[in-house]
């Protein structure tokens, strides 16, 4: 995995013969409160470890687009207007940015429901982010969310029940707990294996070391916490990497064992 281009929202990586490029769709600020232990309570005292900005934490969103020049993925979408937030909703400019044209991406890949992930299906004027778009894989779980502003989707979603290849170098993964469709996006190349997730860690300065610590959204918090364990336990072979939505942007990143939990190496500096 090779940094070959960054700006302010993206970073382009060459990644054994397929181009990975993180976009940055902005932040979310939330109350530390959000972390819960292992008895779904919240987590006190804070790991002076944590760092907030003010009194909250701040979750960087990303998304991931991932091409072989004639083929590609967009993983996620950001949050359009979904949120009301002006901090958010910058993947269009970010694409742009990275020189992608949103109008030929075909396939969408989404890691779960919440609005921060799939919302940037519809631009903020409402019409199709992505006009070339032919099908939107989601966990089946999931796929109840292509409702209102998203109706318009409707037709093109690929419910996901099971393992299924997406495309050659792309197969889909679900990992329910964090929502009852979540999903994992694997990602297969010369240059190993990248597993795009979406709300497996929200908070990297705690989780990895401290890999029990759970999210008071997540829906089924054991599960939610076994999915992040057997998927830290698959990062840590050789050549494996993550792209992780909350993960400080640009979010991609070697996992290594460090005591009773795992250390993050990002590869490339921050952006935003």
């Amino acid at each position: 995995m090779r940094l070959i281009s960054t700006g302010r929202l993206h970073a382009t990586f060459d990644f054994g013969g397929l181009q990975v490029v993180s976009l940055r769709d902005g932040y979310i600020d939330m109350p530390p409160t959000r972390l819960r232990d292992e008895h779904g309570c919240p987590l006190e005292p804070l790991p002076a470890a944590v760092p907030l900005v003010g009194e909250n934490l701040r979750l960087a969103v990303n998304a991931f687009f991932v091409t072989d020049g004639a083929r590609s993925v967009l993983i996620d979408t950001g949050a359009s207007n979904a949120w009301h937030d002006p901090t958010m909703g910058l993947i269009y400019d970010a694409l742009a940015e990275a020189g992608v044209d949103r109008a030929r991406i075909t396939d969408v890949a989404i890691t779960h429901r919440h609005e921060d992930h799939v919302s940037g299906l519809i631009a903020p004027d409402g019409s199709e982010a992505f006009a070339g778009l032919e099908r939107v894989w989601i966990g089946a779980g999931d796929a109840s969310v292509f409702t209102g502003r998203l109706e318009p989707i409707r037709d093109r979603v690929v419910p996901v029940s099971g393992e299924v290849a997406i495309n050659d170098w792309t197969t889909a993964v679900p990992t329910p707990g964090h929502t009852p469709g979540h999903t994992v996006y694997e990602v297969r190349s010369g240059g190993g294996c990248l597993l795009a997730w979406g709300d497996t860690v929200h908070v990297p300065a705690l989780q990895f070391e401290k890999p029990r610590v759970s999210w008071e959204f997540d829906g089924d918090q054991p599960q939610a916490r076994a999915a992040r364990a057997g998927l830290l336990e698959q990062l840590v072979r050789p050549g494996h990497f993550v792209a992780g939505a909350h993960l400080d942007s640009p979010g991609i990143a070697r996992v290594a064992r460090s005591g009773d939990g795992y250390a993050l190496e990002y590869l490339a500096p921050p952006i935003g």
